[in-house]
């Protein structure tokens, strides 16, 4: 009986090794091909992303070609809608009333300053209301807010002065560059 129980283990003895080597295949193939999926899924995650990334600091960088000033076309004014605004606090409470218009390079420029005219107010407001009444009645204070605005408008518009060239003219002059906003004048200015 011996015998016949040798050959009964040798035979159970010889599919086991197939199942195993069978499932130790099948068992490869699946990490192979989750390697592979999970490898392109990264690749095709991680360029999305890049390009995701890539897209803001492009916009950021982005300027708009705004056209050159040529002070010889006719001038284009927007009129701006009245700010009315609490100034810092020096002799009591004071407010400000400010109408003004803006010169632009072009009539499209002007488009483009309504189309943005939410951020302007927004970025304006912010900064005259920082004033006090002592540093905006004089004449230089005024031309210096002017100025200040005219810089708020252009930024906001995307507009990044170029590097400052000196004049070949002027001799250690450096040359002005002018915005899509070439100017803000007051048409009223009330300080009370």
């Amino acid at each position: 009986m011996a015998s016949k129980e040798a050959p009964k283990a040798d035979a159970a003895a010889a599919p086991a090794p197939k199942k195993s080597k069978k499932m130790l295949i099948l068992a490869v193939l699946v990490v192979v091909i989750l390697a592979v999926a999970g490898g392109a899924a990264f690749l095709l995650l991680g360029k999305k992303k890049a390009a995701a990334d890539e897209e803001p600091e492009e916009a950021a960088h982005a300027t708009h070609e705004w056209p050159k000033y040529d002070p010889s076309k006719p001038p284009v004014f927007m009129p701006l809608e009245p700010f009315t605004v609490n100034l810092q606090p020096e002799n009591g409470e004071q407010f400000l009333q400010l109408v003004s218009s803006v010169r632009v390079i072009d009539a499209h420029v002007g488009d483009t300053v309504k189309s943005y005219m939410p951020q302007i107010r927004h970025e304006v407001l912010t900064l005259l209301s920082g004033k006090k009444a002592s540093e905006i009645t004089t004449p230089e204070g005024r031309e210096a807010l002017a100025e200040e605005m005219k810089e708020i408008m252009n930024e906001v518009l995307g507009w990044e002065p170029p590097p400052k060239k000196k004049s070949a003219k002027g001799k250690g002059k450096e040359e002005e560059a002018t915005g899509p906003v070439v100017a803000v004048f007051f048409t009223q200015f009330i300080v009370q």
